[in-house]
């Protein structure tokens, strides 16, 4: 099952203003900035949703301006073609995604446990792909297939992931000097396998059961940034038992 009709209610960076009024043209009352980034916003949101629906592949620039209620000279006075547009949605998207995550770990205490901030971190991740289905398709269905950018971009995304990987375990082994010294290459092989799990699950439809991905990544990166001994059955059910929201 591909899962592309799954994501009808696409989360908040899908919502479009198909059917809503378009923006004021000739004179306006707003400022040109405002209008300005406000057709971006718009273009940006109508992309996620339109790959959601139909595939990249398959969006034209005209399913992405009625979607976003712009004219096709709006799109180009913000974009080049199509990829651009592409490129610019999945950077937003995940700018949002970093931030989310980062933040939710930095509202912990700096004395905080490193393990309970690891999975905090893991839990914001999930959660936000999981209400924010079809960013998570943009994402990770459609961008790895999408051309030499668009996969530069994805890889730079694990570089980028596994660079917080790596200054978290450095942090960490301050308090545990017994961790490994890990090589580089380490910490990005955690990301891309992170990144696989999370794309199995959207591909096949599935991405709101995202979150029950923590005990298994939390698991993962344990073993391989602590030499944790993989969790025995009854560990992972005790864990499985944690209120989702502690």
């Amino acid at each position: 099952m591909s899962g592309r009709g799954s994501v009808a209610h696409g989360g908040s960076l899908a919502r479009t203003h198909e059917g809503a009024p378009g923006l004021p043209r000739g004179r306006s009352r707003l400022p040109a900035d405002t209008v300005l980034a406000a057709q971006r916003d718009r273009l940006i949101r109508a992309m996620i949703a339109a790959v959601a629906a139909v595939g990249y592949p398959d969006v034209t620039v005209a399913d992405i301006v009625r979607r976003a209620r712009v004219s096709r000279t709006a799109f180009y006075a913000h974009f080049g073609d199509k990829e651009d547009c592409f490129l610019a949605a999945t950077a937003y998207g995940a700018e949002l995604l970093f931030g989310t995550t980062l933040g939710a770990v930095a509202a912990l205490p700096s004395h905080e446990d490193d393990e309970l901030m690891l999975r905090v971190g893991l839990r914001a991740f999930l959660r936000f792909l999981a209400t924010e289905p079809a960013f998570a398709r943009l994402f990770y269905v459609d961008l790895p297939g999408a051309g030499g950018r668009a996969q530069a971009r994805l890889q730079a995304s694990y570089g980028r992931w596994g660079e917080i990987n790596q200054a978290w375990h450095q942090r960490a082994r301050l308090r545990h000097p017994e961790w490994p010294v890990l090589p580089r290459d380490a910490f990005l092989a955690l990301a891309g396998a992170t990144g696989e799990l999370v794309r199995e699950r959207v591909r096949s439809g599935r991405t709101d059961e995202l979150p029950l991905l923590e005990d298994i990544l939390s698991a993962l990166h344990l073993a391989v940034l602590a030499g944790r001994p993989w969790p025995s059955a009854t560990a992972r059910v005790s864990a499985q038992r944690v209120p989702v929201g502690r």
